[in-house]
């Protein structure tokens, strides 16, 4: 995932999360805040079962899509998580993401 977001993520990227999301600031700025954010939700998988990522809906400066994820969590057991991501393009860079369950 970080290669990723070093690669397509602008430097001043923002992050928006649902208000419901535990464990995470509402909105994170720039990209190294927005890899190191990603730390701690990975290090908490216990077990990745599936990975879901729907083709991209694709507007002038903006794509969603939508990922489900079925993961045990240490100490929360399995789960299923859907969420609708968001992002917004701009000279080429990604410089928003947002997330919506």
């Amino acid at each position: 995932m970080e290669i990723a977001q070093t690669e397509l993520f602008a430097a001043d990227a923002v992050s928006i999360e649902p208000c419901e999301s535990p464990g995470f600031d509402k909105v994170t700025k720039s990209l190294p805040a927005i890899v190191k954010k990603g730390h701690p939700f990975a290090a908490r998988v216990e077990t990745r079962h599936s990975l879901l990522v729907s083709e991209p809906l694709v507007a002038a400066s903006s794509f969603a899509c939508t990922m489900q994820m079925d993961v045990t969590m240490k100490g929360q057991g399995r789960i299923n998580m859907a969420e609708l991501c968001v992002y917004e393009v701009k000279d080429g860079k990604i410089v928003s993401e947002q997330f919506h369950l």
